[in-house]
């Protein structure tokens, strides 16, 4: 079956009481029991809900995934799948990767002996030379948040696996529709599914799919032991998102494109940050290994105050957190998004104070192009 029929029909097979076509909310917290361990499969929601239930068969079908475990964040979803790793343990990440990542790894999970290399994982020598011998997980994110660095999947699952690690990918940026990182041999994909997949702006949640039956045994295990569920509410949400994800990725990918050509001819962007841009040193291997480019897009302004300038001049983009909802949205990541990445760093990566990132939404791509040009006329 083809990407579209799968998000419409995967998990969301008609209620068998009523005949709703729609996965109903089963806002309950438990279920009647027949008798002593008699029960329809359900017996308390933290452990099983009908409507999770059903998200994550459809996430994990578009994944082509076996398994899925739905999480009340993407960031919840990210602290699941680390505690595949236990103590004196070495986990290896991409170095441009999201703020509230770098911010778990290093403030939160490096406090009980889980040791973190933040590398360039663009080059897959880097992350061969980065081994360890303790090295369990290599955790990559591609295109990278915000300055859209892509990692060879193939190649990183090849030499992690050598080395008996398993590969995490962040899939947050593409979405299952542009990239499924599965079929290039990473073993764990997550996705923070407030993005793309819910696509409304309207949800909070995470998603972590795989096909390994021990390891999904284990992740379930923490998902309710830690308690870190997806709401019945949110689960519908999304459920409802990804019925149209084949449909609102097409646009955002050619708004994305559109807006991205834009940027780049435009004299005063200093640079554009761009899958789909020839200029840009992976397009390629984005061109392999993911079926469009997406609507995520960077520039660097020049300064802070330019940046500032264009952030605060614009009229139909909103400033604000997030991305991947129908409405465009821009942000300055030096203040948002990676505020927890010390400025070092950030100015290593290429995350300059000028930087601005802009999730391109589904609105008509001639009147976002021309809010930026006002915008940027301003400067």
């Amino acid at each position: 079956m083809g990407f579209s029929t799968i998000a419409i029909h995967a998990g969301n097979e008609p209620d068998p009481t009523t005949g709703a076509v729609t996965v109903p909310i089963y806002q309950t917290s438990t279920f009647a029991q027949e008798g002593l361990g008699k029960h329809k499969g359900y017996e308390y929601a933290r452990t099983r809900n009908p409507t999770r239930s059903a998200l994550e068969r459809n996430i994990a079908a578009l994944e082509g995934a076996r398994f899925g475990f739905a999480f009340a964040s993407g960031m919840a979803a990210i602290d699941a799948v680390l505690r595949l790793v236990q103590a004196d343990d070495h986990v290896i990440v991409s170095d441009n990767t999201y703020g509230g990542t770098f911010r778990l790894f290093t403030r939160v999970l490096s406090n009980y002996r889980i040791e973190f290399s933040f590398v360039d994982t663009t080059d897959p020598l880097n992350v061969e030379r980065a081994l360890r011998p303790n090295t369990r997980m290599v955790f990559v994110e591609t295109p990278t948040n915000p300055v859209m660095a892509v990692t060879d999947l193939r190649a990183v699952s090849d030499i992690a696996h050598a080395a008996g690690a398993i590969v995490v990918c962040d899939n947050t940026f593409m979405s299952p529709y542009l990239q499924r990182p599965l079929e290039f041999g990473v073993d764990i994909v997550v996705h923070s599914t407030t993005k793309y997949l819910n696509g409304h702006s309207d949800g909070v949640g995470g998603i972590v799919v795989l096909n390994d039956e021990e390891r999904a045994e284990r992740l379930g295990f923490i998902q309710n032991s830690a308690g870190a569920i997806l709401s019945p509410f949110d689960s519908w949400l999304v459920l409802r998102g990804t019925k149209t994800l084949a449909l609102r990725m097409q646009q955002h990918d050619r708004a994305g494109r559109a807006v991205a050509a834009f940027l780049a001819e435009h004299p005063k962007v200093e640079k554009v940050y761009y899958t789909g841009l020839a200029s840009h040193p992976q397009h390629e291997l984005a061109q392999r290994q993911q079926r469009g480019f997406g609507g995520m897009v960077s520039f660097d302004a020049g300064s802070l105050e330019k940046a500032r300038t264009v952030l605060e001049s614009v009229r139909l983009c909103t400033l604000a957190e997030s991305l991947g909802g129908v409405e465009t949205l821009i942000s300055h990541p030096a203040t948002m998004t990676h505020a927890a990445v010390a400025p070092e760093v950030r100015a290593r990566l290429g995350i300059t104070d000028g930087l601005v990132r802009i999730s391109v939404g589904l609105e008509d791509v001639e009147d976002i192009i021309a809010d930026l040009d006002q915008a940027l006329a301003r400067i």
